[in-house]
């Protein structure tokens, strides 16, 4: 039944060590295509921080803050499913693939503007750690674009914090 609902069960790929298995991987267009339209919202959602009014302006901060959650979040997901690959799942990779979502969520608990720049702080992190960690699953090839997604997501964060708290104009 379970080779019925998901073929990739049987494939030969599965029997391989995390590093081998994914070390050929190229980055498809598909895959650059779909990560950099990630961006899109954080982009538009900063540009508009500064040419809304300010009468809109928490409504759209908070709408930035609400994406960067959930792109956190999935950052860590990444590790989850990365540990899972293994046949003994790395427990401090466990570990650290909550931490981020846990993060995220006191970051909705915060003043918006706090909250982006711990959302960007965040972002950081998971790249530092996303260093040591995609070349043990042979996914160093993956990190430079990882470096340009998390420049300007956090970028896209700070600026409107900033506006936020005054310190912009």
């Amino acid at each position: 039944m379970a080779k019925a609902l998901c073929p990739a069960i049987d494939s030969p790929a599965l029997h391989l060590s995390p590093a081998m298995r994914f070390s050929n991987n190229k980055i498809s267009l598909s895959v650059r295509l779909l990560g950099y339209a990630g961006l899109i919202p954080f982009v538009t959602l900063a540009a508009l921080s500064f040419l809304v009014s300010s009468a809109h302006r928490p409504a759209v901060t908070f709408s930035l803050l609400a994406y960067g959650v959930t792109i956190v979040s999935f950052l860590g997901a990444i590790h989850w499913g990365l540990t899972m690959v293994e046949n003994i799942p790395n427990t401090q990779q466990l570990i650290w693939g909550v931490v981020p979502s846990l993060l995220a969520w006191v970051s909705l608990m915060l003043p918006v503007e706090f909250g982006l720049l711990l959302v960007a702080a965040v972002l950081l992190f998971c790249l530092v750690v996303d260093y040591k960690i995609y070349p043990h699953f042979g996914l160093h090839r993956w990190l430079a674009m990882r470096l340009v997604l998390t420049i300007v997501a956090s970028v896209s964060s700070v600026l409107p914090a900033l506006l936020g708290l005054g310190l912009l104009s």
